[in-house]
């Protein structure tokens, strides 16, 4: 039995995400906030993860690992939304996003990096909006300017940037690498997206599902199969 390890699977595209690799037989390794999920099934199991805290994702990697199992796929699907409405860097907001979106997010995957097969894929949730080619277009998406949610934005180019730099440390320490890639996952009607978005969770956890259990180019920004533009 192959094994998917997604972190925040309480709801939205992380809850679709998990129960689509359940439904493809796979065991699933989750993570949320509460270490509790509304849900159940023989192949899954929870643990709590906070990523603003070290304590946090020290404990819940050491309890991965203590289960003895070689991760297949990694998807750090966790992430944070604080300044929806902003158009300027609010300070306090830009350090909590940077700690979930980035830093937590950064930490987590470097702690389980060690007990993922060679041949795995680590998958990051970014965003259309962490896309420096987009920055001066209007996000049709969203309705909203370039200068919307700015610290949203930095957390996620700078996600993207790990993922460069991670699938090319990997792609020099062996052969049959590590994959890493970056997804935008779409405009989702999730409690981020909000009910006027165009895809739901499960049509968007059907494409992530796809790149996952695929060989595609490490190192690069996905949407729907497709590369999308960094």
């Amino acid at each position: 039995m192959k094994t998917v390890l997604i972190t925040g699977v309480s709801k939205g595209i992380g809850r679709a995400l998990a129960e689509k690799f359940l439904i493809e037989e796979y065991r699933v390794i989750s993570t949320s906030t509460t270490g509790h999920v509304d849900y159940s099934h023989p192949n899954l199991a929870i643990h709590q993860l906070e990523l603003t805290s070290a304590e946090s994702i020290d404990k819940c990697c050491a309890d991965i690992q203590r289960l003895g199992i070689k991760i297949d796929i990694l998807i750090n699907n966790a992430g944070v939304l604080f300044d929806d409405d902003e158009t300027s860097v609010i300070i306090d907001k830009l350090r909590k996003s940077l700690e979930v979106n980035l830093i937590g997010t950064i930490d987590f995957t470097e702690h389980i990096i060690p007990i993922i097969k060679k041949d795995g894929h680590i998958i990051n949730l970014s965003s259309s909006a962490g896309s420096l080619t987009n920055t001066d277009m209007k996000d049709a998406e969203t309705s909203h300017f370039p200068f919307h949610y700015p610290a949203y934005k930095i957390s996620k180019c700078a996600l993207n940037m790990y993922t460069r730099t991670l699938a090319m440390r990997m792609e020099h320490r062996e052969k049959n690498s590590i994959i890493v890639s970056s997804v935008h996952p779409g405009w989702v009607k999730t409690d981020m997206g909000g009910d006027d978005a165009d895809l739901t969770p499960e049509e968007a956890a059907g494409h992530i599902y796809k790149l996952a259990i695929s060989s595609p180019e490490t190192g690069q920004f996905w949407f729907k199969g497709e590369k999308y533009p960094w």
